[in-house]
């Protein structure tokens, strides 16, 4: 039975997603605060966690670069509660490496909907890394798979979650042109509808870290991008 953490500090909210988690066949514990659930997350890691942006004491959003940051935790799902309008932090939390985001006030059943999507694509064998071992090199730009490193004159350039993945994917099919709404499929898991800008913020802040290789990344005006030489 796989096991989802729910971090949420809204008695009403935890219990009703817990008994449908429950009901859905799922074992659920729920936490309250960022303090207990990283207690928790030291003796049993989940296959899933639902994390509420908005929470006493130690925030979501810091929670979630606390978890993707971490080799024993980053490749566990997450999807993130967010408030209606707080557009900030959903942006934010994609940034990070949330898996997904579900604004509140919420379906159950669209949750549930949600959380089965993102844990078939967690342990689909097509999302598995066929080339653990492989290393790209772009024009100075050397990407080791296996350790989740990215170097440029022999430093290591620091990269979340998500802009990691995203350059893992781009130097995979170095010289093809992707579209943002395949980089958002595949890196994302699906088509967020209008947050296409999201890519592009992506593509933003790898360009920044990248510095003087930056020019890897070419735009290709009103499809989407590539990585070539």
């Amino acid at each position: 039975m796989q096991k989802i953490y729910i971090v949420e500090d809204d008695d009403n909210i935890r219990e009703l997603v817990s008994y449908a988690l429950t009901s859905a066949d799922y074992e659920a514990h729920s936490f309250e605060s960022g303090e207990s659930f990283n207690k928790a997350l030291k003796t049993l890691l989940p296959d899933l966690v639902l994390l509420d942006i908005m929470l006493p004491g130690e925030g979501g959003i810091s929670i979630l670069k606390s978890i993707k940051s971490s080799e024993n935790t980053a490749n566990i799902p997450v999807i993130m509660l967010t408030a209606k309008g707080s557009e900030f932090d959903r942006i934010k939390g994609l940034e990070l490496g949330a898996d997904d985001y579900v604004t509140k006030p919420f379906s159950v059943m669209e949750l549930i909907s949600r959380i089965r999507a993102v844990l078939r694509r967690s342990s689909s064998p097509e999302n598995a890394p066929d080339d653990k071992c492989r290393e790209y090199t772009v024009d100075g730009v050397k990407l080791l798979a296996d350790k989740r490193s990215v170097i440029i004159n022999d430093e290591e350039v620091a990269l979340t979650f998500k802009e990691f993945e995203l350059l893992h994917f781009m130097m995979q099919n170095e010289g093809y042109v992707l579209s943002r709404n395949k980089i958002l499929d595949k890196i994302w898991g699906f088509d967020y509808v209008g947050e296409t800008r999201t890519v592009d913020m992506h593509i933003k802040t790898l360009r920044q870290k990248l510095k003087g290789c930056s020019g890897i990344i070419k735009t290709v005006r009103n499809v989407g991008y590539k990585v070539e030489e």
